[in-house]
């Protein structure tokens, strides 16, 4: 709480190929703090899949910290001697950067320019889910996050618990009801999207609360959110389709048992030996 109150410029990161209990944990935390006036970035140093698309606020993450205060860096490839000069106009509310080439003309164009959003320094660094500081790749510039407060929040037992402040519990059954306790002992009010990410995180943790070893406080939580405007979405909606195709394939072979046993095959089938209506013997064997 005083972290928070001090400071205003935050990051929140999370590892590669997040999962959706950790990327809903990390976007509820951005969406909140961006609402209580914070300035606010989100990382991850793999782009999203496609099971996270539908989380709110997902198109916000990038792949590294930008900030609206940071500088905008124009590239393109530089060959001695075929630019003469570089200058600037301003022309109705643009602002033109002019490359002036010389009469040797530019090696590249359009699609060769780069954009890049200068990363500025936060204060505050919130790791959401990682274990491993390796698991950020070089999400984080050490020059940049010298003087920063990291924050570590997890609930998984393989954490090294790196961080000024660290949050690391495996008393708690996802990342999101992790994040739910922490935002509601702030008193932090939440609002649907943010109640519906973190729903949906504790869901896909828990399997749908299927999970033995899910606690009293992710039901709890769950209520809470579900208060809050949240809806229970089905995470496992595909598995009956699944398992009545299976079951389907598992009763053909006796409903082609049955279809002989009502209508047995005519004698003067190619394929029906010349015994099949005929009466049986057994012989049992000599050793008897």
């Amino acid at each position: 709480r005083e972290v928070l109150a001090k400071n205003d410029n935050i990051g929140i990161v999370v590892g590669q190929n997040p999962s959706i209990d950790e990327m809903s944990a990390a976007l509820s935390l951005y969406l909140l703090l961006k609402g209580s006036g914070k300035k606010v970035s989100i990382a991850c140093p793999t782009q999203p899949i496609v099971e996270l698309s539908n989380l709110v606020g997902i198109d916000k993450v990038k792949q590294k910290l930008e900030s609206q205060e940071g500088d905008l860096v124009v590239s393109f490839p530089y060959v001695e001697g075929e630019i003469e000069k570089v200058s600037y106009t301003l022309e109705n509310g643009l602002l033109n950067i002019i490359v002036k080439a010389t009469k040797q003309g530019l090696t590249f164009d359009e699609k060769d320019v780069r954009y890049t959003k200068g990363v500025e320094v936060v204060n505050i660094l919130f790791i959401i889910g990682t274990p491993h500081l390796s698991d950020l790749e070089r999400l984080i510039q050490p020059d940049k996050m010298r003087n920063a407060k990291i924050v570590n929040i997890d609930n998984k037992s393989e954490n090294q618990r790196f961080g000024d402040i660290v949050a690391v519990s495996t008393d708690y059954s996802s990342v999101s009801e992790q994040i739910s306790d922490l935002v509601l002992s702030l008193g932090i009010k939440l609002d649907k999207d943010v109640a519906q990410n973190l729903l949906s995180g504790i869901m896909y943790a828990t399997k749908n609360f299927q999970d033995p070893s899910t606690g009293p406080l992710a039901f709890e939580i769950a209520s809470l959110l579900m208060r809050n405007g949240a809806k229970r979405v089905d995470l496992t909606s595909r598995a009956p389709r699944r398992q009545e195709a299976s079951i389907q394939h598992r009763r053909a072979p006796q409903q082609r048992f049955n279809q002989e046993e009502n209508g047995p095959r005519k004698s003067g089938d190619q394929n029906t030996p010349n015994d099949w209506l005929a009466p049986k013997v057994y012989k049992g064997s000599s050793n008897f």
